[in-house]
Order: C-alpha cells, then structure tokens, then sequence
C-alpha cells in the first residue's frame, strides 16, 4: 500500500487582484520532492460539497470552517491564522482517516493535483511486471520505477557491507544470495528502463513525447545506475573470489603443518633427511627443530602481512562505497535543482507572455 503524502498549510499570502482575497499556500511532501497548491477559501467549499457528492451522499469525518459574513481574512490576520488552521486540519484528517473512500474520489486527487487511479495501476503493473522486463511507457512511472531501481541497489549495496562484516561462512553465504537477488532485480528493471525510454522518445499516437533535455536526462540516469550495478557485482565477485582464496591458503596451510609436525595422515613415511646444498644461510646452522620454529616464525610473518594488507583493502573499499554514497546522494540533490530550475523556467515564459500581452 502506498503511503498518503504529508500535508500542511504552513502559510497563507494575499492575492494581487482588485478584489484582495487571501491564498492558502497547501503544501505536499512526497518521499524525494515536495509540492505547493495555492487555493482560496471557496475552493474549499467546493471540495466538500463534491466529496460528499461522489462519497454517496457521506459527508468527510470533518468539515470545513464556516463563512465569515461581517470580518474579511485580508483585514484580520487573526481571522486568516485561525481558518489556515482549521483548513489544514480539515485536509490532515481526511488524509489520516482509516477510510479511503474520500482519497479515492476524482474531486480529491484534483484539488491535491494528485495523480489519477489509472496512473496509480499502470505504476503497480509495472513494478509487479519488472521480473518479466516489460519496457515501461508511461512518463510518470519510469521516475517511479526509478526510484525502485536506486532502492534495489541500495539494499544490494547494504547487504554487500553486512557480508564484509559477517564472521561466519553461513552469514556471508546468505548476504551474498540476497545481494545477488537484488542486483539480478535491479539488472531486469534497468532492461525495462531502457526499452521503455526508447518507447518514450517516439512520437506515438496518443502517447506524450519527452523533450530532449529530459531525454538525456533520462539516460543519464540509467548510465548511472548500470555503472553502479556493475560496480556493485565486481565487487560482491571479488569478494567470494577472495573467501575461496582464504579457504584454500588455509587449507593448504594445515597440510604443510601436518606435513611439518606429525606427517601426511594414514601410514607414517619414512623419515627423510636434510638435503645438503638446498640449504639457506639461515637453516645451515639449525637442527631440525630449529627449521621447524624458523618455518612458523615466517608463517606467522607472512600471516601479519596479509591481514595488514587485507585491513588496508577494507579501508580502500569502504572509501570507494562511501564516495558512490556521496555521489549517488549528490546526482538527486542536481536533479531536484533541475527540477526547481525547469518548473521556475516555466513560470518565467509565462510571466513574459503576460508581460507582452499588457504591454
């Protein structure tokens, strides 16, 4: 179930019409963005009436403030705090209430400028038909199955760090199957990203073409995150790659010291003697025993360094997550701002416009 979006009224602001009237600045707080709705008072009204309307005749658990017949919110400050607050609890409750049937209705979702229930099941069907790499077609959806794609690689990318940190051969064997899970999920959607945005840049019969800025933007973003998927799997493959390696050297480890110490299992050898002429400056002077401790001692060096080294790898990798976690976080914070940018833009031709029309 999708979660209802945060709704607030946090100020209120004068029109600059002839006739004054006061403007209820709505705002709506989605997980990656937020969204202002200006509306008046009457708008309200409105949006009761048809909400009891398409309710069945049921009205909302609530209802909005009364009309103020001799006192105008534009000459009472006191007047418009007190029915911002009123509106804006009117609105939270509808939006809180265990009963849906008044979110559901058309008259709702167009006052919020919400998307439509349409849209909301072309979006299930796609995140539900992903597994099967069907391309994504609608706009609005591709940005939401985006969002789906960045989720997957983040959980891919956590579960990666618990199998770094994971002390058990069992542990490290399940993060490494979930990982997997969610890089092979993540790998089917971008495949219905690309095949969709291809869909998308067509100019097809009854289907909204993209702009070119969107476009690139677009494939910007899936550049992006098969970059980090491939990043993700190199590094999930080398670290099993290095496990078996560890498990190897160990096992070969403990076949030299059984050599060393007790000899090869099964029925005991005979015992063979130093080679004269293979021997080093440091063994010459030694007996047996003394070769022996030699040996371990130069195990147990070589040991230190490889645990030096492998802490030095850890500490490289966990700077390289860090910074694609910087970078990644960085990418949405530029696309907000182009965002911002693309919609103030918009207001601006509009201001022009009008601007050439009066002048």
């Amino acid at each position: 179930m999708t979660s209802q979006p945060e709704i607030s009224i946090p100020s209120t602001s004068t029109s600059a019409t002839s006739k004054a009237y006061t403007i209820y600045n709505i705002t709506l707080r989605l997980p990656l963005r937020t969204f202002t709705h200006q509306k008046r008072y009457s708008d309200f009204i409105t949006l009761h009436k048809n909400l009891t309307s398409q309710a069945v005749g049921v009205p909302p658990p609530v209802s909005p403030p009364p009309k103020s017949y001799f006192t105008s919110t534009t000459s009472s400050p006191a007047l418009a705090e007190s029915r911002r607050v009123a509106l804006q609890a009117y609105l939270q409750t509808i939006n809180n209430d265990p009963d849906d049937r008044w979110r559901n209705t058309s008259a709702w979702r167009t006052f919020l400028n919400l998307p439509s229930s349409s849209t909301s099941s072309r979006h299930h069907a796609a995140v539900n038909g992903a597994s099967s790499g069907r391309p994504i077609t609608d706009p609005v959806v591709w940005l939401d199955h985006h969002r789906d794609l960045k989720s997957s690689l983040h959980d891919a990318r956590l579960q990666i760090t618990k199998r770094d940190q994971a002390t058990s051969a069992q542990s490290q064997h399940e993060c490494s199957a979930t990982a997997k899970k969610y890089l092979i999920k993540a790998g089917t959607m971008v495949t219905s990203l690309e095949q969709g945005l291809k869909t998308l840049g067509n100019d097809s019969w009854g289907r909204e073409k993209l702009g070119d800025g969107e476009m690139r933007r677009r494939r910007d973003l899936i550049e992006s995150a098969k970059k980090e998927r491939e990043g993700l799997e190199n590094l999930l493959n080398a670290m099993a790659a290095k496990s078996s390696l560890d498990a190897s050297i160990a096992q070969v480890a403990a076949k030299d010291k059984d050599k060393l110490v007790n000899g090869t299992g099964g029925a005991p050898k005979k015992p063979v003697g130093r080679v004269l002429g293979k021997e080093t400056d440091r063994t010459r002077a030694l007996d047996n025993q003394g070769v022996l401790q030699l040996q371990q001692q130069l195990m147990q060096e070589q040991d230190e360094d490889v645990n030096i080294l492998a802490q030095a790898v850890a500490r490289q990798k966990q700077i390289g997550v860090e910074i694609q976690e910087e970078l990644a976080a960085q990418k949405d914070l530029l696309d907000l701002l182009d965002e911002d940018v693309d919609r103030v833009q918009g207001k601006m031709d509009v201001a022009k416009k009008r601007l050439g029309k009066i002048s």
